[in-house]
């Protein structure tokens, strides 16, 4: 059943008392939280106390802003709440392009993001039951793990690759485009070799330099995805634009492979999209997984302040599951704000890109 933005709000505001409560209890909570609303923790003291003063979503504006350098370093159990501290526990990497990676503590979270990602895929394209191709950045992040849930919850096998985009990152800020080159290729050989090897693979995930790298060499050797048995490629990538996948959709893929975009990151699990069509430009428009992951479009220079429709902002995400709270997080990447959908009746956000603040200094889509 479809909700209204109205419906949706109220569950939003609904969802964020429960996750209050699961954060702030002060004896089964989070004790990074615990101790901030006790006075207690030397990176926050809060002048107000949560289970009280938040009602609704827009009362998370006591918390102003959410520093990325207290994710940085341990003990990582401090974002955990204690409730489930007993419970096996995964410690994901985001970012770590220089100095300590910002971590993720996680013991189901990334099954649910991806469960709820997986209804979002159309069955004719993804068929339940089939073995998918991971060709992605692999080690400490969570990727890797959430796809192989990803398969495994649709009846698959997962068959992923190496892929160590650190090694990436400073090959190139040596200039080294020669040794770039030979790690793509690489990359690519391996997922060649599992293409090859008849293990059945009709999904794939992958970035848009990766797909157009693999198509480059299929295409060499005189074949394509298709031809490999690829009906369905779930993309994800900063340099997802819509002038590069109509180039997918029309050079790349052609007829019969679906591409579902997505924008995501360790914080939030997956904004989905549906698979851009000429009709509409081949505009991708992103909806957060809301309630559970808010993602907000607001005023480079006000940033309790949402732009209008159609304007340009930077993205704050406000994470609210059962095993993590992180509000008012400014990610390092702008957009434009859309407007609800039929399907998701919340803001979306289209045409996302490296943050202007950053731009120019960030090493991005090193896959």
């Amino acid at each position: 059943m479809s909700m209204t933005p109205q419906q949706a709000q109220e569950q939003l505001d609904a969802h964020v008392r429960a996750t209050i409560e699961q954060h702030f209890h002060p004896e089964t909570g989070t004790p990074f939280w615990v101790e901030a609303a006790a006075g207690k923790n030397p990176l926050l003291k809060l002048d107000f106390d949560p289970r009280k003063d938040v009602k609704c979503f827009e009362d998370l504006k006591k918390f102003g802003l959410f520093e990325d350098d207290w994710l940085r370093g341990g003990p990582v159990r401090r974002w955990l709440p204690k409730k489930l501290h007993g419970k096996p526990t995964y410690v994901f990497e985001t970012g770590g392009t220089t100095g300590i990676p910002k971590s993720r503590v996680v013991c189901e979270d990334h099954w649910i993001d991806y469960e709820m990602f997986s209804a979002t895929l159309p069955d004719q394209y993804f068929p339940k039951d089939s073995n998918w191709l991971m060709l992605g950045p692999s080690g400490p992040r969570r990727l890797r793990l959430a796809v192989e849930h990803l398969a495994q919850f649709r009846g698959g096998i997962s068959f992923c690759v190496d892929l160590d985009p650190r090694w990436v990152i400073k090959v190139i800020k040596k200039g080294w485009m020669e040794h770039l080159k030979a790690y793509q290729d690489h990359v690519i050989d391996q997922a060649i070799t599992i293409l090859s090897a008849n293990h059945d693979i009709k999904c794939m995930f992958t970035t848009p330099k990766l797909l157009d790298a693999l198509c480059g060499r299929l295409e060499k050797d005189g074949t394509s995805l298709k031809e490999k048995g690829i009906t369905g490629v779930f993309c994800g990538g900063t340099e997802m634009t819509s002038q590069w996948i109509r180039f997918a959709i029309e050079e790349l893929l052609g007829p019969g492979i679906y591409i579902a975009p997505t924008y995501g990151n360790t914080l939030m699990g997956l904004a989905a999209s549906d698979m851009p069509t000429a009709a509409d430009g081949y505009k991708i428009n992103y909806y957060a997984p809301q309630p559970r992951a808010v993602a907000q479009v607001v005023d480079f220079d006000d940033y309790n302040k949402l732009v209008p429709y159609g304007a340009d902002g930077r993205v704050m995400l406000t994470t609210l599951t059962n095993e993590l709270f992180i509000p008012r997080f400014m990610e390092r990447d702008e957009a434009v704000r859309e407007k609800p959908s039929a399907k998701y009746p919340w803001d979306g956000c289209s045409g996302v890109k490296p943050y202007r603040g950053f731009a120019a200094t960030t090493v991005v889509g090193v896959y």
